[in-house]
Parts: C-alpha cells; sequence; structure tokens
C-alpha cells in the first residue's frame, strides 16, 4: 500500500502538481478573471465615453481608454492561458501602480466614496508574488526571461 501511495511514476503532470503549483494557478485565474472582468466593464458598464470622461476627472488623457481596455484585456487573457504569465504579472505592475495613484486621494479602504487604495495595492502584492514564485500549473508558455534568479 505505501508503494502505491508513494509511486509518483504512475502520476499523471497533472496529478503530480505540487500543491504550490495549484496555488499559483489559483492566484493565476483569479488574477486574469479580474483584469478581464475590469477591462469589459468599459463596454459594457461605463461606456468607453463614460471611462474617457472618468479618467479625464482624474487626471489622465480620455484617449487612453482604448489602449487600456486593450491592455487589460491582453493580461487578462494572457495570465489565465498562463501564456508568459510572470513576465504579464511583471507587466502590469506599472497601470496597477497608477491605479493606486489615482485612488490615493480617496483613503485606505476600497469601499470609501471613489474607492480607496487598498485593492488596487493587494493586486499590486499578489502580481508580485506571482512573478516571484511562478506561473503554477497549467501554464502555456513559461519563460525565464525577467524571472529572479533566472540565468
Amino acid at each position: 500500500m505505501s508503494a502505491v501511495l508513494s509511486s509518483r511514476a504512475a502520476a499523471t503532470p497533472i496529478a503530480a502538481a505540487s500543491s504550490t503549483a495549484w496555488a499559483l494557478t489559483l492566484l493565476r485565474l483569479a488574477l486574469g478573471i479580474m483584469w478581464t472582468a475590469h477591462a469589459l466593464l468599459k463596454p459594457l458598464v461605463f461606456t468607453f465615453a463614460g471611462t474617457a470622461r472618468y479618467f479625464e476627472s482624474v487626471g489622465l488623457a480620455g484617449a487612453l481608454v482604448a489602449p487600456v481596455f486593450a491592455a487589460e484585456v491582453a493580461i487578462g487573457l494572457a495570465l489565465i492561458l498562463g501564456a508568459y504569465a510572470r513576465q504579464t504579472a511583471l507587466l502590469s505592475l506599472p497601470m496597477l501602480l497608477v491605479i493606486v495613484w489615482v485612488h490615493l486621494p480617496n483613503g485606505w479602504v476600497h469601499v470609501a466614496q471613489g474607492g480607496g487604495w487598498e485593492y488596487p495595492a493587494f493586486l499590486c502584492i499578489s502580481s508580485i508574488v506571482l512573478w516571484l514564485a511562478g506561473d503554477g500549473a497549467l501554464a502555456l508558455r513559461r519563460s525565464a526571461r525577467f524571472v529572479p534568479g533566472a540565468r
């Protein structure tokens, strides 16, 4: 019986993945779904014109709506698929830091009027964790470029 429980030779690649790999997969999927859902708010709820007005109200150019939407969709899909997930998490940080900056005047708690910086700061830390720790299981494409400790 112990030979059956300890044997890894018969395990499939999915079953052999560590709990850490599965945890990183959950983190990667949660971040990817968040990015995709956040992107879809722009055309489906706020409209692009409404989002442009909001951008302008916080000091950003309204013309940034289309590139921001495209970047959010691309980041979300790359994370969900696990396509260069670590690099994608790193690439998302400048946008997340701008979001923190936009929400700084509203205070810490994200449910405050105008939304605080608590949630965007948490997303920054989550993205840094994914970048540092790995792609997780079931990643479509992996790369060691721009990864800490890679040679």
